[in-house]
Formats: C-alpha cells, structure tokens, sequence
C-alpha cells in the first residue's frame, strides 16, 4: 500500500520511478494480486496516469484490463476504472496541455491503433455490450463512453458484430429510456455513431420506436428552445430518416409529422435569437427537407408534401418566411424548405401563390420574395434560395406559369403594383450580371414544357426609352446579346450573356412560331454564325456552344415559313461559313464544361461565388435532349428529312385511323350494353308471363275440378229420382248448370286469347331485338353475336313452350266443349222421353206423391244455386289474388337474390371460422403433445373440452346442411 500512495502522490523515499516504471509495476499487481482491493487501486492508479502515458498504458495494461473486465464483473467500481482507462487510450479527446504538445492528427492515429488492438476479439465488443445491462451508473456511463469512442475508429467493424449480436441494438435503444440524463445523452451520441451510415441498424433503430422516444425528448427540452440534447436528438433523427425510404415511410405512417409543427411555432418578438436555438432550428428544417427531397422517390414525396400541408406544417412554415427579425441563415434555410415542400405539389403551390407578406398595402410572398433575388445588396446564399423557391414554385405547375407570364401581357399590367413580371424584367436589364442570370433562368422557369406561354411572351412589349416604338422582349434580348463586349455590367459580362443565351433556347425549343420570330430579325442568324465561326478565349467557349445549340434549334424547330431561313438553307450556311464538323465542336463546349456536370446533379442552384453561376438544372436536362437531335439533323439530307416527313404524316394517319376505330368500338360497346339490358328486361317480363300462365293453369285445373264435382252430384240426384216429374225438373237444373258452365268456359277462351296475344307480342319484340342486333354489331364483336344470339334463341325456346301448353290447355277445353254438348243431347233426349211418357199416363200420377218429390227438388236445386254462387265467388277471389301476386312477384324475386347472396356471405365466414377453430384445435393439440414428450403433465379435461369442442363444430356443421337444404 505505501507503494501505491507513493504512486498516487505521496510522499515516498529515494529516486522516484519513471511512468513506464511505475505502469509496469502496476500492471503486475493487477495481473497478481489476489485482493481485490489491490487491483481495484491500481486500476485506478493506471486510470490516472492513462491520460499522460496514452501508449505506455495502452500498450502494457490493455489485456489485463480486459481480464479484469471478465473476472471481475462482481464489483462495478473495479469495472468503470477499467472502462475509463480504456476510453481514455481509445479516445481522441485530449485535454489542452496535450493538444499543445501533439498534434490532433497523431491523437487519432493513437485512438485508432488501440481501438483496432481492442477489435482483434470480437468478444471484447460482446463483453462490452453485456456491461452495458447492468443498470450501476459506475460500470454503464463508462461503457457508453467506450463504445461511442470505438464506433467513430472502428465503425463498420462493431456495426456488424452489434448488427449479428443477440438483442444488440435493442440493449442499446434501452439508454434513451435512462433516467440519468447523463447515460441518455451520451446514449444519444452513442446511437448517432451506431446509424451512420447503416441502412440495416437505421430500420432496427426506428422499429425500436427510436422515433417517439426522440420526440418525446425534443418535447421534453422545449422543441427549439432546448439545448444540446435537442441538437443530439435531431442528428440522430437525420441519420435515421436520410436516403432511408423504409424509414421515411414509416416515420409518415406513424403520424410524426405533425408532430413537428410545434417545431416552428415563432412568436413575434424575434430578436436575440440564441446561438444554441439557431442551430436547432436549423436541423429541424433539413429534418422536413429530407423527408421531401426532390432524390427521394416522387410517390413517397408527394404523400409527404400532401401530410405537411393538411397538418398546417406549410403554414407554419410560410409564417416564418414572412415574419421580421429571424436571422439571415434561419430565413436562407426556411425559404429552401419552403420551395422542396411545394415543389412538384399542386395543391402546395396554390396555397404558396395565395400567401401574402403583412405589408401596406400586402404583397404576394412570390414579389417580396423576387425583390430580394434582383436586389444586388441581398446576401449572395439568400438569392440563390429564392431562385430555387421560384423554379420550385413553377416546377410542373401550368396554372402558375400561366400567371406569371400574364403579368407581363399589356391587357394585366396595373401601374400602381409591382407585378412578378415586371421584377423579372427589371432583373433581366439590370445593370447587375448576377439579376441578369437569375431572372432570365426563372423566366426560363415560366417557359418549360409550356408551349402556350411561349408564344404568349412573344406579345410582351418594351418600351426602351421615350420617342422610341416599343420592341417586343424577344428583340430586347437579342439587341443586348448582339452588343458583346460593349455591354456595362457590374459582374461577369459572360454570365449576362449565357442567361439570356439560356432563356432564348428555352423560348424557342419545341415552339415553331417562336423560331420564326426569331429568325424574321435578319441579323439574328449572321450574328449567330459569327459567334461560332469566332477564335475567342477560352472563357468564351461556353458562349460560343450556347450560340451553336440556338442555331440547332432554328434548325430543328424550324417549319421552313420563311423562305430565306428554311432547314435547307441554314444547313447549307452552317457548312459554308462554319463547317458540319466545327460546329459540333463548339455544340460540344456546353457538356464539356466544369461546371456543367455540377449543376445537372441536382435542382437546387449550389454555388460557392456567383462568378459560378452559369448552368441551371433543367437546362442541363434540356441539352441532353436536344444535343443528340440537333446533330442528326446537321447530318440528315433533304432527301431523308422528306422520308421522315411522310413517315410521320402515315403515323399521324394511322394514329387518325386508329382513333376513329376507337370511337367506333366505343359506340359499340354502348349499343351492345344497350341490348343487353334490353334482353336481361325482356328476360324478365318472360318470366313473368311464364309465372302467369302457371297461375292459369292451376285455376283451369281447378275449374275442372269445380266441373266434375258439379257433374257427380247432378248424376246423383238424376239416379235417384226416377219419375217422369223428378226428370223434367232435374232436366231444368242440368240445362241451367250447363248454362253456367258455358259462361265459364267462354272466360277461359277469353283469357287465353288474352295470354296468346301478350306472347305474340313479346315475340315480336324478341325478333326484332335479334334483328336489330345482327344489324348494329361489327364483324370484329362476333363473341358478343354469340351471347346474344344464345340468349334469344333460350327466350324462343322458353316461348314455344309457352304456346305448346297454351295449346294443350286449348285442347283441355275443347274436351270440356264436347262432354257439354254429349251432356246437352242427353238431356235433350230425355227431356223428349218425358214428354211423351207423360202424355200416356198423366191420369194416373200420384199428384200428392209428385208434390214433396218436386218440393225437395227445389231444395237440392236451391243447395247447388248457392254452391254455383259460391264457386264463382271464390273465382273471383282468386282472380284477384293472381293479379296481387303478378305485381309483387319481381319484388320477391329481387328479395331472394339479396337473401342468396347474404346466406353464401354468412355460410363463407362461417367456414372460415370453423377453419380457424380447426387450427387452433390443432395447434393445441400439437402442444399438448410436445408437452407430454416433454414430460409435462397435461390435464385430461382440456382434452374433453376439445373432443365437446369438435363435437360442437360438427353439429354446427350438420346444421348449416340442415339450413341450406331447407333454403
């Protein structure tokens, strides 16, 4: 012990031992010692000197402070000296003697060897992770610390092993929920080194619900008025959510971004904008600009633009955008996320067109906006974001390309505003190279892919000075670029001159009538050629390539209107005065230069000075587009440009051709579903006849019943009676039975014809369907023939059934007609008999007799009258129940459909249910069993109620047949 305080400060005899000495001795009593208070004293003696003798300590003492963190895990005091002095031999962090002393380069060299020792077992990293569960503050903040410091030497290396190890990063997510802010933070830090740059670890990390535990913190700390930790939080979030779409997505889909609108809510005193709040705030704005970069992919983009607005996170953001105090870099940032948020978003870009600045009288945001992109005293970082806000604001937006372009029309200007128009044409004649070249790029903007307000600005008008005509804006530009070197501009004279190079290729591109203008100015093209034909200097070679691709595009776009300038004749000038093969050359200086290949790598304009300002994003695309067609055409002759002509009149003819038959297909398709619905009416109205003649049929066979009824009865009164009397009064009942029946069975023939002439009817109809058909139908519709033609021959069918039973209830009756005339002759013949038997011996007739004979013929006479009365009652009853179920027999058939398709419904979710029950019967089942050969015990009971519960099934089972079948 006398050693050790000796060690630690004390005072000690004799000559004092050097560091390595002293390091060696130390590294010996831990590696011996057997008490534990030993070796934790001279962990810590070691702890003390690792700042001052990095190496030496690095070098002897690192394998037994790994040993000491595998035996002794026990104590966690002992635990954190190891940790903290391998931290600080790994860490590049040195205190500021040292920095004087070394540099920061060999300090990080020094880090990374020992990180790169420590990584030789990969074990080491899994003993770390494990340390890190204990919950003692000792042995958990320094482990953290270890770990972050192992991350930025080795990073990729402890990813993997992190990536590969059990429960890993979810150990590691476990330090944000640490009530010690101080584990949380370095936590923080830890995570940030962990997710660079590691797609796999990010998506773990954010399905760890990283993203609510982050701004649950950011919330926690005061969103942008917090410290540190809100900074840490919002890199983490960065690194998790940048060129992560799986990330993004699920941040958007988790609802996180309207948590972030308490993000930017500005009070209205701005002044005395803390440093720490600037930073914060900043990372929240590039924290919204990831989630809508224009590299992200458009699908994901838009779904984002589209939350931001309906969450009010883009009102927010314009709130910012117009309000007074906010510091330069604040607003530079805000107006860029602006133009992403909008860029490409209808909707975005109409709500940032109604925006205005609190101003009296108020202005749209775009002219306050525009105001400062052609002010030359605004910050250089600051016009460039407004040049992106505005070629953002115009980016796929007709409508507001439309607006902007008007402003400058004679029949909108209004001289007591300033319009968007009139900033850009101030800007465009300026006196400032640097407004010259952003207002040409965003009138550029107005132009894209809008061939309408191309030739719209061809009606602007300028008036250059007083007692002069006004020239057109097309004229103006070529006037100042005709003037070269004689231009007086503050700036690059060659920056003024490719922004209105840039702006007249965009105006003439794809627009004939605007080259014809163009080319109406007799000294537009010699001045073109000279320009190209021209030895200048190197810094003139990108406006000599500019000229050429102006050239090209006379060419190209050229619809030879005007005799002087046709194809031909600017071909045939190019190979006199340039030749083919210069004048691809110097086509060629536009891609070749430096920073031609910068600005095509994304849209937002990024330049360090203006002097390299020259290329815009989308004219980069442009000349990749017409560089390659431009050349084809130089070398094309006549003779093939002619080919090219008719190929392209015979597609314009077959496209016409093509279009026509379209049409007609539609109009067929109409007609043919027009048909069909007629055949499905005329389907319908079918069947109701067919249910209407069986109605006819049951009360035909019920008047025969009625029929042979009566005929029994009066058979059995005519048996019974033999006297002459009793004959001739029975006679007088048959004859008026017969009577009656007569009248019914003229009924019946009445309303048989009736039916006979409905189905001659709906025949007719049905022929002249088919017909019809045959007739409106193309050749090419023969499937569609085919169903039609089959369902009209079932309807004809269905009908000559119809009139075959007609016909054998007609036969029916005519058997009815003849019994009753078989029945008439033999009542006529009796009624003879009687007669003259009557007059043989009408002397001798019992008169008494005769008399209670005729008495209870009147009353059977009397009983049938009321049953005739009675049945004809009832006949008309039932006519009328005919008629009532004739009317509502389409609404039950319309109900049975709905109780069809309702029964399949429930008999389909009732099988999936019993699938699922029959699966789970199964798995449990399965883990009983794997339970007994576990040795587990298992009750029986559960085992009974499964057998009940399969029972049960089958029986519903058994009375679900039971139902279908009685449906």
């Amino acid at each position: 012990m006398n050693f050790l305080r000796g060690v630690m400060g004390g005072q000690a005899t004799g000559s004092q031992p050097s560091g390595a000495e002293t390091i060696h001795k130390l590294c010996d009593r831990v590696a011996s010692s057997t008490l534990l208070d030993d070796r934790r004293d001279a962990v810590r003696a070691l702890k003390s000197l690792s700042k001052k003798y990095r190496v030496e300590v690095g070098n002897q003492a690192m394998d037994q402070l790994i040993h000491v963190l595998k035996t002794d895990r026990s104590d966690s005091e002992i635990i954190g000296y190891a940790l903290d002095t391998l931290y600080n031999i790994v860490s590049s962090d040195l205190e500021e003697e040292e920095q004087e002393e070394n540099t920061t380069k060999h300090s990080d060299d020094v880090g990374s060897q020992f990180a790169e020792i420590f990584m030789k077992d990969q074990e080491n990293v899994t003993l770390l992770l494990s340390i890190l569960e204990e919950f003692d503050f000792h042995a958990r903040w320094p482990g953290v610390k270890l770990l972050t410091a192992l991350l930025k030497h080795q990073g990729s290396q402890v990813q993997q092993i992190i990536l590969v190890s059990p429960m890993g990063v979810s150990r590691l997510m476990d330090l944000l929920a640490d009530s010690r802010e101080v584990i949380r933070n370095d936590g923080l830090l830890l995570l940030q080194q962990l997710a660079k740059g590691n797609a796999a670890i990010q998506k773990i990390v954010a399905f760890e619900n990283a993203f609510e535990r982050l701004l649950d913190i950011i919330t926690e700390e005061g969103n942008s008025d917090g410290g540190i930790v809100v900074e840490d939080c919002l890199l983490l979030l960065n690194n998790l959510l940048k060129n992560n779409n799986s990330n993004q997505n699920f941040f958007k889909e988790g609802s996180y971004i309207q948590r972030m609108k308490p993000w930017f809510e500005v009070g209205d005193d701005n002044s005395g904008w803390s440093a720490q709040k600037v930073t914060n705030l900043h990372l929240m704005l590039q924290l919204v600009r990831v989630l809508v970069s224009p590299v992200n992919p458009p699908g994901a983009t838009s779904s984002c633009q589209k939350t931001m607005f309906q969450c009010g996170l883009l009102q927010q953001l314009c709130t910012i955008l117009m309000a007074t105090g906010v510091p330069a870099d604040i607003l530079t940032e805000t107006i860029n996320t602006v133009s992403e948020v909008i860029r490409g978003s209808q909707t975005n870009q109409d709500y940032f067109a109604s925006v205005s600045a609190p101003s009296n009288p108020p202005r749209p945001a775009i002219v306050v906006l525009l105001m400062s992109m052609v002010n030359e005293r605004q910050p250089f970082v600051l016009r460039c974001a407004v040049l992106y806000c505005f070629q953002c604001f115009l980016y796929k937006n007709q409508k507001g390309q439309g607006e902007i372009v008007a402003t400058l029309l004679p029949s909108t200007i209004d001289a007591n505003s300033i319009s968007a128009g009139q900033l850009l044409c101030g800007g465009l004649f300026s006196q400032d190279s640097l407004s010259n070249w952003c207002a040409a790029v965003a009138l550029a903007h107005a132009l894209l892919e809008n061939s309408t307000q191309k030739e719209q600005l061809l009606r602007v008008q300028l008036a250059t000075s007083l007692g002069n005509p006004p020239v057109s804006l097309l004229q103006q530009c070529t006037n100042i670029l005709s003037q070269g070197d004689k231009i007086d501009r503050r700036g690059s004279k060659v920056q003024t001159r490719v922004g209105l190079l840039m702006l007249l290729c965009t105006w003439l591109s794809n627009c004939p009538i605007a080259v014809m203008h163009f080319l109406h100015n007799q000294a537009n093209v010699p001045f073109l050629t000279a320009q190209i034909s021209e030895n200048l200097s190197e810094d003139e070679h990108l406006v000599q390539g500019l000229c050429a691709l102006l050239l090209g595009i006379c060419i190209y776009f050229n619809d030879n209107s005007l005799e002087n300038y046709t194809k031909e004749k600017l071909k045939q000038l190019i190979e006199k005065r340039i030749g083919k093969e210069n004048f691809i050359e110097k086509l060629g200086y536009i891609s070749k230069h430096e920073l031609y290949s910068k600005a095509g790598q994304k849209p937002q304009p990024s330049f360090s000075t203006p002097e390299q300002m020259l290329f815009d994003h989308e004219f980069t695309k442009l000349v990749k587009e017409l560089e390659v067609l431009i050349i084809k055409s130089i070398h094309k002759s006549s003779e093939d440009e002619k080919k090219e002509e008719e190929v392209k009149k015979t597609l314009e003819q077959h496209d016409s051709i093509v279009t026509q038959y379209k049409e007609l297909i539609r109009e067929q398709d109409t007609q043919i579903n027009e048909l069909n619905q007629q055949v499905m009416s005329l389907t319908s109205q079918n069947e109701h006849l067919q249910s209407s003649v069986m109605q006819q049929q049951l009360q035909i066979q019920q008047h025969k019943d009625q029929y042979n009824l009566l005929k029994v009865q009066l058979g059995k009164d005519s048996h019974h009676h033999n006297s002459h009397n009793e004959t001739v009064q029975v006679n007088g009942i048959q004859s008026e039975e017969v009577c009656s029946l007569r009248e019914q069975v003229e009924d019946l023939k009445k309303q048989t014809e009736i039916l006979k002439g409905q189905l001659e009817e709906r025949d007719y109809v049905i022929e002249s369907l088919h017909s019809g058909q045959l007739a409106v139908m193309p050749r090419e519709q023969t499937a569609s023939d085919g169903i039609t033609e089959d369902q009209t021959s079932h309807l004809r069918k269905e009908l000559e059934s119809l009139q075959s039973q007609l016909q054998s209830q007609s036969a029916q009756i005519s058997k009815l007609q003849n019994e009753k005339r078989e029945l008439r002759h033999k009542l006529e013949k009796a009624t003879a008999a009687t007669s003259s038997a009557s007059g043989d011996s009408g002397g001798t007739a019992n008169s008494s007799d005769s008399e209670v004979k005729i008495l209870g013929l009147k009353k059977d006479v009397d009983r049938l009258k009321e049953d005739v009365k009675a049945l004809t009652e009832s006949k008309a009853s039932m006519e009328q129940q005919l008629a009532s179920a004739n009317s509502t027999i389409a609404i039950l058939q319309t109900d049975k459909s709905k109780l069809q398709t309702e029964l399949s419904e429930s008999k389909k979710e009732q099988d999936d249910l019993l699938v699922l029950l029959a699966d789970q019967d199964q798995k449990i089942l399965a883990l009983k069993s794997r339970l007994k050969e576990l040795g587990e015990p298992v009750d029986d009971e559960d085992e009974m109620e499964s057998g009940d519960q399969d029972d049960d099934v089958d029986d519903s089972h058994g009375d679900d047949d039971e139902e279908d079948e009685q449906s």
